[in-house]
């Protein structure tokens, strides 16, 4: 048995939480999704209220795991970090009560409670520990597979977990959830290439710039080369190729939780459209979308699941 296994059965239980205890607790992981202004928040809303909760959940868990690493809070303890962090989630599995002292207590009580609601295989949340504890050995990645492996990990299986509370029968959603997860991550990879330069990170294969004749300088002095252009093209290109596989899935889940991804991608792909439209300069602009851009995007999609479409 792995010792974080032995760490987490060897912890006390405790009384079970009580439903306002439960309630509280993803009321707090409802704030902490919408303080991160993220892409995703605008999509969750469009969940029912139960679904949504435990989406909020998941999503706390796995911001938290970026955290660790991207905050440099814990310095040379970032690893020892990540490994209390799974260990803390396979006590949550085992239905151990977490520590009332640790900072995200309340999102250990919605985490346990949504897995036990929710079929969510722990390798998937685990996965997502091991894709954020890659970027501590320095984020370069040699080959487009090197790169798919890391965007699987941290994206992915995000989404892997998602779909088992949006609720689906045909196992081709595995698949396609898949290649949406490298869609999206790659569309995030392309947006944030500058940010990701100041701290060490260059989320793209190393191969493929040699190919392209793309210079890491270039991209450190933020020059906008023809061939960091046809490199982009390249790169904006393949991640529609896995968004037309990720929308595959949308189909083939629960009705109620479909407005969630089609949402989710609607965005991604207005994002892929801007970096075009602005010649593919993400290394002195970077793209986004406004909370009322997000909003408005939610309510046509509201108004056409009604039937009612603009012309």
């Amino acid at each position: 048995m792995p010792t974080e296994e032995k760490e987490a059965v060897a912890v006390s239980p405790a009384a079970p939480s009580t439903p306002q205890q439960i309630a509280d607790a993803y009321q707090a992981v409802a704030a902490s999704t919408k303080a991160a202004s993220s892409n995703f928040y605008y999509a969750f809303i469009t969940l029912p209220p139960e679904k949504r909760n435990a989406v909020y959940a998941g999503y706390a868990f796995c911001r938290l795991a970026d955290d660790i690493v991207d905050d440099g809070e814990y310095g040379e303890r970032t690893g020892e970090e990540l490994d209390s962090l799974e260990r803390r989630l396979a006590n949550a599995y085992a239905g151990k009560a977490p520590d009332p002292d640790d900072s995200r207590y309340e999102m250990w009580i919605a985490l346990a409670d949504t897995v036990h609601k929710y079929p969510i295989n722990q390798q998937h949340l685990r996965d997502v520990v091991t894709g954020c504890r890659m970027d501590l050995n320095g984020a370069t990645y040699e080959t487009w597979d090197d790169l798919v492996e890391y965007c699987t990990r941290v994206a992915s299986a995000t989404g892997l977990a998602l779909i088992e509370v949006f609720g689906y029968e045909d196992e081709r959603a595995i698949e396609y959830a898949i290649d949406l997860g490298i869609a999206l991550q790659l569309t995030n990879i392309l947006r944030d290439i500058t940010e990701d330069l100041e701290i060490g990170r260059i989320y793209l294969p190393l191969e493929e710039l040699v190919e392209y004749a793309v210079s890491i300088d270039d991209m450190h002095q933020k020059r906008v080369t023809p061939e960091f252009v046809r490199f982009m093209e390249f790169q904006v290109a393949r991640a529609r190729k896995y968004l037309a596989s990720g929308v595959r899935l949308f189909p083939l889940l629960d009705s109620q939780s479909r407005k969630c991804p089609e949402t989710m991608t609607q965005v991604y792909e207005i994002l892929l459209s801007r970096i075009e439209k602005r010649g593919y300069d993400t290394l002195n602009n970077r793209v986004s979308l406004t909370k009322f851009q997000k909003f408005k995007l939610i309510s046509v999609i509201w108004l056409r699941r009604l039937g009612i479409r603009f012309v």
